[in-house]
Protein backbone atom coordinates (compact mmCIF):
# COMPACT_ATOMS: atom_id res chain seq x y z
CA UNK A 1 0.00 0.00 0.00
CA UNK A 2 3.18 2.75 0.67
CA UNK A 3 4.47 1.97 -3.11
CA UNK A 4 0.92 2.37 -4.62
CA UNK A 5 0.19 5.88 -2.17
CA UNK A 6 3.75 7.34 -2.76
CA UNK A 7 2.94 6.71 -6.95
CA UNK A 8 -0.46 7.56 -6.96
CA UNK A 9 0.55 11.01 -5.19
CA UNK A 10 3.45 12.03 -7.85
CA UNK A 11 0.97 10.79 -10.56
CA UNK A 12 -1.85 13.16 -9.39
CA UNK A 13 -1.67 11.67 -10.01
CA UNK A 14 -1.10 9.65 -9.33
CA UNK A 15 0.42 11.47 -9.96
CA UNK A 16 7.69 12.31 -14.28
CA UNK A 17 9.28 17.09 -14.46
CA UNK A 18 12.36 19.29 -13.69
CA UNK A 19 14.33 16.27 -13.99
CA UNK A 20 13.28 15.77 -17.47
CA UNK A 21 14.43 18.78 -18.39
CA UNK A 22 11.32 20.98 -19.25
CA UNK A 23 12.45 24.25 -22.19
CA UNK A 24 13.59 27.27 -19.78
CA UNK A 25 11.00 29.20 -21.97
CA UNK A 26 7.95 27.20 -20.28
CA UNK A 27 9.12 27.69 -17.16
CA UNK A 28 6.72 30.80 -16.37
CA UNK A 29 3.54 29.66 -15.91
CA UNK A 30 0.20 28.91 -13.52
CA UNK A 31 1.18 27.16 -10.50
CA UNK A 32 -1.31 24.85 -8.64
CA UNK A 33 -0.68 23.95 -4.97
CA UNK A 34 -2.63 20.95 -3.54
CA UNK A 35 -2.70 19.10 -0.01
CA UNK A 36 -3.45 15.39 0.23
CA UNK A 37 -5.40 14.19 2.96
CA UNK A 38 -5.73 10.11 3.77
CA UNK A 39 -8.67 9.91 6.81
CA UNK A 40 -8.89 14.23 7.42
CA UNK A 41 -5.21 13.83 8.05
CA UNK A 42 -2.43 15.61 5.39
CA UNK A 43 -0.44 13.51 4.40
CA UNK A 44 1.14 15.14 1.55
CA UNK A 45 1.99 18.41 -0.24
CA UNK A 46 1.58 18.75 -4.56
CA UNK A 47 2.97 21.48 -6.19
CA UNK A 48 1.87 21.29 -10.73
CA UNK A 49 3.85 23.83 -12.78
CA UNK A 50 1.29 24.49 -16.14
CA UNK A 51 2.82 26.61 -18.96
CA UNK A 52 2.37 26.70 -22.67
CA UNK A 53 3.98 27.78 -25.80
CA UNK A 54 1.89 28.31 -28.76
CA UNK A 55 0.56 24.74 -29.25
CA UNK A 56 2.62 22.97 -26.73
CA UNK A 57 2.50 22.63 -23.23
CA UNK A 58 4.48 21.36 -20.74
CA UNK A 59 3.74 20.01 -16.70
CA UNK A 60 5.64 19.62 -13.95
CA UNK A 61 4.42 17.52 -11.07
CA UNK A 62 6.54 17.61 -7.25
CA UNK A 63 4.93 15.75 -4.65
CA UNK A 64 6.69 15.31 -1.00
CA UNK A 65 5.15 13.08 2.39
CA UNK A 66 4.24 16.18 4.67
CA UNK A 67 2.51 16.45 8.05
CA UNK A 68 2.26 13.11 10.62
CA UNK A 69 3.08 11.08 7.46
CA UNK A 70 6.68 12.22 7.95
CA UNK A 71 6.78 10.17 11.31
CA UNK A 72 6.22 6.46 9.75
CA UNK A 73 7.74 7.47 6.04
CA UNK A 74 9.90 9.62 3.90
CA UNK A 75 9.44 10.27 0.11
CA UNK A 76 9.05 12.17 -2.64
CA UNK A 77 7.54 12.32 -6.06
CA UNK A 78 8.59 14.09 -9.25
CA UNK A 79 6.75 13.78 -12.93
CA UNK A 80 6.64 15.41 -16.12
CA UNK A 81 4.17 15.66 -18.75
CA UNK A 82 4.72 17.56 -22.13
CA UNK A 83 3.29 17.64 -26.01
CA UNK A 84 0.74 19.10 -27.43
CA UNK A 85 -2.78 21.10 -27.03
CA UNK A 86 -5.58 19.63 -27.93
CA UNK A 87 -9.27 20.85 -28.59
CA UNK A 88 -10.26 18.93 -25.69
CA UNK A 89 -6.91 19.21 -23.64
CA UNK A 90 -4.17 18.19 -24.09
CA UNK A 91 -2.18 14.82 -25.71
CA UNK A 92 0.99 13.93 -24.00
CA UNK A 93 4.33 13.11 -26.15
CA UNK A 94 6.60 12.20 -23.54
CA UNK A 95 6.01 10.84 -19.66
CA UNK A 96 8.37 10.56 -17.06
CA UNK A 97 8.03 9.73 -13.52
CA UNK A 98 10.41 9.13 -10.05
CA UNK A 99 9.85 8.23 -7.08
CA UNK A 100 12.08 8.17 -3.92
CA UNK A 101 11.72 6.62 -0.71
CA UNK A 102 14.99 6.04 2.11
CA UNK A 103 15.56 2.44 0.69
CA UNK A 104 14.16 2.41 -3.05
CA UNK A 105 14.11 4.75 -6.21
CA UNK A 106 12.03 3.86 -9.28
CA UNK A 107 11.67 5.73 -12.03
CA UNK A 108 9.14 5.28 -15.26
CA UNK A 109 9.54 7.43 -18.89
CA UNK A 110 7.35 6.62 -22.02
CA UNK A 111 7.21 8.44 -25.03
CA UNK A 112 3.90 8.83 -27.34
CA UNK A 113 3.32 9.79 -30.88
CA UNK A 114 0.32 11.12 -31.84
CA UNK A 115 -1.47 9.09 -29.17
CA UNK A 116 0.15 5.67 -30.00
CA UNK A 117 3.15 4.93 -26.75
CA UNK A 118 5.93 3.95 -28.98
CA UNK A 119 8.64 3.20 -26.07
CA UNK A 120 9.25 2.62 -22.24
CA UNK A 121 11.69 2.54 -19.27
CA UNK A 122 11.22 1.08 -16.08
CA UNK A 123 13.83 1.33 -13.21
CA UNK A 124 14.38 -1.79 -11.77
CA UNK A 125 12.80 -3.43 -14.58
CA UNK A 126 9.41 -5.04 -13.52
CA UNK A 127 10.12 -9.15 -12.25
CA UNK A 128 8.07 -11.49 -14.60
CA UNK A 129 5.44 -12.39 -13.10
CA UNK A 130 1.94 -14.67 -14.63
CA UNK A 131 -0.64 -12.44 -12.68
CA UNK A 132 0.67 -9.30 -14.87
CA UNK A 133 -2.38 -9.36 -17.85
CA UNK A 134 -0.22 -8.53 -20.78
CA UNK A 135 -0.32 -5.79 -22.60
CA UNK A 136 -0.51 -5.76 -26.01
CA UNK A 137 -0.09 -3.30 -28.99
CA UNK A 138 -3.35 -2.31 -29.49
CA UNK A 139 -3.25 -1.01 -26.24
CA UNK A 140 -0.83 1.47 -26.92
CA UNK A 141 -2.76 3.40 -29.00
CA UNK A 142 -5.31 5.99 -28.83
CA UNK A 143 -3.58 6.80 -25.44
CA UNK A 144 -2.90 9.78 -22.79
CA UNK A 145 -0.60 9.86 -19.79
CA UNK A 146 -2.18 10.15 -16.55
CA UNK A 147 -1.33 13.47 -15.25
CA UNK A 148 -2.27 15.58 -18.93
CA UNK A 149 -5.48 13.58 -19.18
CA UNK A 150 -6.78 15.28 -16.24
CA UNK A 151 -6.19 18.69 -17.58
CA UNK A 152 -9.94 19.42 -19.69
CA UNK A 153 -10.44 21.85 -22.27
CA UNK A 154 -13.58 23.26 -23.12
CA UNK A 155 -16.23 26.09 -24.22
CA UNK A 156 -17.81 26.68 -20.66
CA UNK A 157 -17.64 25.09 -16.99
CA UNK A 158 -20.98 22.75 -17.24
CA UNK A 159 -21.63 18.97 -17.26
CA UNK A 160 -20.42 18.33 -20.74
CA UNK A 161 -16.70 18.26 -19.65
CA UNK A 162 -17.43 15.41 -17.71
CA UNK A 163 -18.79 13.45 -20.31
CA UNK A 164 -15.63 11.84 -21.53
CA UNK A 165 -13.58 8.66 -21.20
CA UNK A 166 -9.52 9.20 -20.94
CA UNK A 167 -8.21 6.17 -22.18
CA UNK A 168 -4.56 6.28 -20.10
CA UNK A 169 -1.65 4.01 -20.47
CA UNK A 170 1.53 4.76 -18.01
CA UNK A 171 4.03 2.52 -19.37
CA UNK A 172 3.21 -0.44 -17.50
CA UNK A 173 -1.06 -0.56 -17.06
CA UNK A 174 -3.52 0.28 -19.09
CA UNK A 175 -6.87 1.20 -18.28
CA UNK A 176 -9.72 3.88 -18.43
CA UNK A 177 -11.09 6.81 -16.21
CA UNK A 178 -14.55 7.24 -17.36
CA UNK A 179 -16.15 10.09 -16.48
CA UNK A 180 -19.91 11.36 -15.85
CA UNK A 181 -21.81 14.22 -14.76
CA UNK A 182 -22.58 14.50 -10.94
CA UNK A 183 -23.52 18.31 -10.59
CA UNK A 184 -23.04 22.14 -10.22
CA UNK A 185 -21.61 23.07 -7.26
CA UNK A 186 -20.01 25.93 -5.82
CA UNK A 187 -16.58 26.25 -4.03
CA UNK A 188 -16.87 28.65 -0.89
CA UNK A 189 -14.32 27.38 1.64
CA UNK A 190 -11.56 30.24 2.31
CA UNK A 191 -8.96 27.52 3.34
CA UNK A 192 -8.76 26.46 -0.49
CA UNK A 193 -7.22 28.43 -3.34
CA UNK A 194 -10.65 29.15 -5.69
CA UNK A 195 -13.71 30.22 -4.87
CA UNK A 196 -16.26 29.71 -7.47
CA UNK A 197 -18.68 27.52 -9.33
CA UNK A 198 -17.13 23.95 -9.86
CA UNK A 199 -18.35 20.76 -11.82
CA UNK A 200 -18.37 17.52 -9.91
CA UNK A 201 -17.40 14.34 -12.32
CA UNK A 202 -17.83 10.87 -10.95
CA UNK A 203 -15.50 8.51 -12.05
CA UNK A 204 -15.03 4.62 -12.80
CA UNK A 205 -11.97 3.10 -13.01
CA UNK A 206 -11.89 -0.21 -15.66
CA UNK A 207 -8.01 -1.94 -15.69
CA UNK A 208 -7.41 -3.13 -19.14
CA UNK A 209 -4.05 -4.70 -19.21
CA UNK A 210 -0.70 -4.07 -17.35
CA UNK A 211 -1.97 -4.72 -13.77
CA UNK A 212 -1.76 -7.59 -11.60
CA UNK A 213 -5.09 -9.58 -11.63
CA UNK A 214 -4.72 -10.47 -8.32
CA UNK A 215 -4.03 -7.36 -7.10
CA UNK A 216 -6.07 -5.84 -3.99
CA UNK A 217 -5.64 -2.78 -5.01
CA UNK A 218 -6.76 -2.55 -8.76
CA UNK A 219 -9.78 -5.02 -7.42
CA UNK A 220 -10.71 -1.98 -4.84
CA UNK A 221 -10.30 1.00 -7.56
CA UNK A 222 -12.58 -1.17 -10.35
CA UNK A 223 -15.41 -1.95 -8.32
CA UNK A 224 -15.15 1.74 -6.05
CA UNK A 225 -18.76 3.84 -7.01
CA UNK A 226 -16.89 6.75 -4.25
CA UNK A 227 -14.05 8.24 -7.17
CA UNK A 228 -14.37 11.76 -7.44
CA UNK A 229 -13.22 15.00 -9.46
CA UNK A 230 -14.24 18.95 -9.08
CA UNK A 231 -12.94 20.99 -11.74
CA UNK A 232 -12.33 24.53 -11.86
CA UNK A 233 -11.73 26.79 -14.56
CA UNK A 234 -8.37 27.81 -14.73
CA UNK A 235 -8.98 31.45 -15.13
CA UNK A 236 -9.68 32.67 -18.96
CA UNK A 237 -7.66 30.60 -20.87
CA UNK A 238 -10.01 27.56 -21.49
CA UNK A 239 -8.86 25.19 -19.72
CA UNK A 240 -10.33 23.48 -16.50
CA UNK A 241 -8.12 22.00 -13.94
CA UNK A 242 -9.14 19.79 -10.62
CA UNK A 243 -10.30 21.46 -7.97
CA UNK A 244 -10.75 18.57 -6.10
CA UNK A 245 -10.36 14.75 -6.56
CA UNK A 246 -11.86 12.28 -3.94
CA UNK A 247 -11.05 8.49 -3.49
CA UNK A 248 -12.87 5.94 -0.77
CA UNK A 249 -10.48 3.89 0.92
CA UNK A 250 -10.54 1.30 2.94
CA UNK A 251 -8.95 3.78 5.42
CA UNK A 252 -11.06 6.79 4.53
CA UNK A 253 -11.18 9.02 2.15
CA UNK A 254 -8.50 9.78 -0.12
CA UNK A 255 -8.50 13.90 -0.90
CA UNK A 256 -6.77 16.17 -3.05
CA UNK A 257 -7.64 20.12 -2.54
CA UNK A 258 -6.52 23.25 -4.30
CA UNK A 259 -4.93 25.20 -1.90
CA UNK A 260 -2.92 27.74 -3.95
CA UNK A 261 -3.03 28.96 -7.61
CA UNK A 262 -0.07 31.54 -8.48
Amino acid sequence: MKRFSLRSLALSAALALGIAGPASAQQDGTIARYVVSAGGINVANISIRFSTEGSSYQLDLTADVAGLAQVVAQGSGAVNSGGTITNSGLQSNRFYLETRTASERFALSTAYSGGTATNSTVEPPLPNNPDRVPVSGSHRSGVNDPLAAFILRGSSLDGSLCNRNLPIYTGIERFNMALSFAEMQEATSPRTGYQGPVVLCAMRYSPISGHFESSEITNYLASSSRMLTWFMPLRETGFFIPYRVLMGTNFGDLSMVLVGLE
